[in-house]
């Protein structure tokens, strides 16, 4: 099954950008980031940024504005069956170059997960210099850590929106 990603939630005054790999299928289905309800991103977020939650995705987009945080995936699109980034193959990259041009703020760049950080790793390249930190992640399938113990890393985030903003 063809998966695509979405376009990224930003502004050009975005000083972080988060990446994840593709869009699962329940994600898909909902047309949002992270839209299965165990995937922990919003949880993670709203914790780190001391927000109420919300199941409005508007709401939680403008949280994430509002911070001065971007959210985007690493691939633009890929065959994939399932949600499972073990899966994906015929995988084509975001564009990068131009996003960073657009969002020249930008000074850390958060991976969800390994699987992204690799594929962002095979895929682009980089002629400014960033900040790039592999998070473990946010997904449901990913039960080799506990909540708290992956909301302890995610929590990195608040050091970067306190120095940024």
């Amino acid at each position: 099954m063809k998966s695509f990603s979405f376009s990224p939630i930003s502004t050009e005054d975005a000083t972080v950008l988060i990446l994840g790999t593709m869009p699962g299928t329940k994600s898909l289905e909902l047309s949002q980031y992270y839209g299965h309800a165990q995937n922990n991103f919003w949880k993670f977020i709203f914790t780190v940024l001391n927000e109420d939650p919300s199941f409005d995705y508007e709401t939680k987009k403008a949280i994430l504005v509002r911070h001065k945080i971007a959210v985007w995936d690493v691939l633009q699109f890929c065959d994939r069956v399932g949600s499972l980034d073990s899966a994906i193959k015929n995988e084509i990259s975001n564009d990068f170059e131009s996003f960073l041009k657009e969002h020249p703020h930008i000074k850390t760049i958060l991976f969800n997960g390994q699987k992204a950080a690799a594929f962002f790793k095979k895929y682009v390249s980089l002629e400014k210099k960033y900040e790039l930190i592999t998070l473990p992640s946010s997904s449901p399938a990913n039960a080799s850590k506990s909540f708290e113990s992956k909301l302890e890393e995610w929590k990195i985030i608040s050091s970067f929106i306190r120095e940024n903003n």
